[in-house]
């Protein structure tokens, strides 16, 4: 079953990312996914400051604006989508994930599939 890992930083350092864990860790975790077979897609995001809402109105109009202004403490940092037998081991991924440690957190969601 695909589980899609979202990975959201609660405190960014000075180069804009995770502040709890560094450069090899990201790199040590993302070749043990692969070297598992389980791995399907992923991506890290660029800088926030990067991002663009956009909003569409009841009239069909759409609302651009600089920033992802999100009311949330916590930034969208990438995900990751993996193809494990179940919820425990998706899990159990997420736990070893570098964004899950300190501030940070991973959330599991299953991927749904429209049998297409």
């Amino acid at each position: 079953m695909k589980y899609m890992l979202l990975i959201n930083a609660g405190a960014v350092g000075a180069e804009g990312g995770a502040a709890e864990c560094t450069v090899a860790d990201w790199m040590a975790y993302d070749k043990e996914v692969h070297e598992a077979g389980i791995f399907v897609s992923g991506e890290s995001l660029a800088d926030l400051v990067t991002a663009t809402t956009v909003r569409t109105g009841p009239d069909g109009r759409r609302l651009v604006t600089d920033g992802p202004f999100a009311e949330s403490r916590e930034v969208l940092g990438g995900f990751y989508v993996i193809d494990v037998p179940d919820l425990d081991a998706a899990l159990d991924w997420a736990a070893r994930c570098p964004g899950s440690r300190g501030s940070g957190s991973v959330v599991v969601r299953p991927v749904a599939d429209f049998g297409g």
